[in-house]
């Protein structure tokens, strides 16, 4: 079984163009993607949460 991809908190903040006050807002209003929080506090986050959380979040184009 293999590990699945765990992406810091950093990387995701780049991958959004987020702020880290944004994103722990959305966080705080229940909007954001699935968290790892580690022993040391740290956050994670799981590749496929954040691509499935993205994909939660497409709109269909308006023809």
């Amino acid at each position: 079984m293999s590990t699945p991809k765990m992406l810091k908190l950093p990387e995701v903040l780049a991958e959004l163009n987020m702020s880290r006050a944004a994103f722990y807002r959305m966080r705080a209003r229940g909007q954001g993607p699935r968290i790892v929080k580690l022993p040391n506090h740290q956050i994670r986050i799981r590749r496929a949460d954040l691509d499935k959380w993205l994909i939660g979040h497409e709109e269909a184009s308006v023809a």
